[in-house]
């Protein structure tokens, strides 16, 4: 065998074989380069300066004058700043924390005597209050990379590490009996495809007990996916029909590691194995301009499309998956889940890969 080590997360590679490696971001302790990180620091800007102009303004009149004024030098520098973050993120990431948070203080201080300068150069202020600016960007920096640095640690707490965890042993017990069952039986009929069934075994059970990076690209999901699939195609036969119908613009997009197969599996525990007469399974990826979609659809008994119900089990997978790709795309991500026709149909949109 390629791989003989079932079980094992560190099996070794054969001679002159490089392992394959799941490559991960940059670790920077903060990331502005998200869209609803851009659309919350905009309102955060503008509550703000709302609320203080209403200390100095007595009529209404007067607040929307003043919050004008304030919003001319603020939003200017805000979108600095988040431009400068995102723009430095790689740079900034080979820096020691405490280092990252004095350079995204240092760039608040400056956006802020931009803005200032702004009111300046436009006439809006006749004397330049550079540095009350100074240190207004700077505290509305070290509060925005505060809020990030929470953001990010939100993805690895004990918590969301132990959700992880239990995802990647999505790998069910029986789903391991019957694949070795299976195996068994072809040894002495079919040895070449007992074989690559034990060696698509093992490449799973090493993905999911490796330790999880941030991301991973999609084409890393769609190859485990198909070493599940076809595991599957021996123990069901005629029954799993699938479908590939895969973009190759979409394949450097990133997700969660281990995020396609608990679908496809949904797929099959409640499309497939419940039929006497099997069911169709269908994966497609497709890349809609800065955006990927994918979608995982699956047919079901009679019994099930007609009454209509949620099939059971769906709702932890659906919901761990949902959670997942917020934490990394935040509202970039789309995810939907539900019946459509005859079929149940998971959809993801995800951005594509700059």
């Amino acid at each position: 065998m390629r791989n003989p080590s079932i079980l094992s997360a560190t099996s070794a590679a054969p001679a002159g074989v490089r392992p394959r490696v799941l490559a991960r971001q940059p670790a920077a302790s903060f990331d502005a380069c998200q869209i609803g990180v851009v659309l919350r620091a905009v309102l955060f800007v503008e509550a703000v300066a709302a609320v203080a102009a209403l200390f100095l303004a007595p009529t209404l009149a007067e607040w929307l004058s003043l919050t004008a004024v304030v919003t001319g030098g603020a939003l200017p520098a805000t979108l600095l700043w988040l431009l400068a973050a995102c723009g430095l993120k790689k740079p900034l990431g080979r820096l020691p924390s405490q280092a990252q948070y004095g350079a995204g203080v240092l760039l608040g201080a400056l956006a802020g005597l931009y803005g200032c300068g702004l009111l300046r150069l436009t006439g809006v202020l006749g004397t330049a209050p550079w540095l009350a600016s100074a240190l207004a960007g700077a505290l509305f920096a070290g509060v925005a990379v505060t809020a990030l640095v929470l953001r990010a640690r939100g993805r690895t707490p004990a918590a969301t590490t132990a959700r992880l965890e239990e995802l990647q042993s999505r790998i069910r017990p029986h789903f391991l009996f019957n694949t070795l069952n299976s195996a068994i039986a072809l040894v002495r009929e079919e040895p070449a495809k007992a074989e690559a069934m034990l060696e698509d075994l093992s490449e799973l059970f090493r993905q999911a007990l490796a330790d999880p990076g941030e991301s991973v690209t999609l084409a890393d999901e769609i190859g485990l996916a198909e070493r599940y699939l076809a595991i599957e195609q021996v123990r069901f036969g005629e029954r799993l029909r699938i479908r590939w119908d895969l973009d190759a613009a979409a394949s450097d997009a990133r997700l969660p590691p281990l995020l396609l197969q608990p679908l496809v599996e949904n797929a099959v525990k409640h499309g497939v194995e419940p039929s006497p007469d099997g069911a169709r399974v269908r994966i497609r990826t497709q890349r809609r301009g800065g955006m990927v979609v994918i979608e995982v659809v699956n047919s079901l008994p009679p019994l099930r499309w007609a009454d209509a119900p949620l099939p059971r089990g769906h709702g932890i997978a659906l919901a761990n998956v949902r959670d997942r790709l917020r934490l990394l795309h935040d509202v970039q991500a789309q995810f939907s889940a539900g019946m459509d026709q005859k079929n149940y149909r998971v959809r993801i949109a995800i951005p594509a890969s700059s």
